[in-house]
């Protein structure tokens, strides 16, 4: 089971830099890598191309925020790289942004779901110059929905993640500590040890 994150790893404020556009590029990503519903009838960042909670409400962007996943310093240069890439996109696909630009959408938010998955997919395509960064964009997209990476397993759960629980993640006891005490597979596998201690270790 993921481990439970140190304090040394919590989830940080967004640096002043990071401001509203930065944050809806990398969440309208994240939408793309796992999508999910949206979290008002106006949100722009989330496509809604699912229903349930996505990557986002997942914890993506907290999870891309924690320091100890090392690409903090990287977020808003990987952000303005995508929305060039989506302003060229939409260029050659003959998709007018115009308007959108003008209300300050970013361009890739501004892309609909579709031309999102296209640009994403070709970004992260064998070969392509850039690929490295943006796979590491999508494995952190990822890893806030199936790991919760970013939070305390029981947390995550007490707070009904929706990744966690998708996969029948099983919840704790009272206590916050697992002790399965039916056997998962519905019959014991193997015979304990004979030297294997009482809490289930080795001696």
């Amino acid at each position: 089971m993921p481990a439970d994150t140190p304090d040394t790893d919590r989830v940080d404020p967004a640096p002043p830099q990071a401001d509203a556009a930065e944050s809806m590029t990398l969440e309208a990503f994240a939408d793309t890598i796992i999508p999910g519903q949206k979290r008002s009838p106006d949100d722009r960042a989330i496509a809604g191309a699912a229903e349930g909670g996505g990557a986002v409400a997942a914890g993506a962007l907290e999870l891309l925020r924690t320091p100890a996943t090392g690409i903090t310093a990287g977020l808003g240069p990987l952000a303005a790289a995508l929305n060039g890439h989506a302003t060229a996109h939409a260029a050659a696909h003959g998709l007018d942004l115009t308007a959108d630009l003008d209300a300050g959408v970013p361009a890739f938010v501004a892309l609909p779901f579709e031309h999102r998955t296209a640009l994403v997919a070709a970004l992260t395509t064998p070969g392509h110059p850039e690929k490295d960064g943006w796979v590491l964009l999508a494995l952190f997209s990822n890893m806030a929905y199936d790991s919760a990476a970013h939070l305390s397993t029981a947390d995550a759960l007490a707070a009904n993640h929706p990744g966690l629980l998708s996969m029948g993640f099983a919840k704790p006891d009272g206590d916050g500590l697992w002790r399965f005490p039916r056997y998962s597979y519905g019959r014991a596998l193997a015979r304990p040890h004979p030297s294997t201690t009482a809490s289930g270790s080795p001696r």
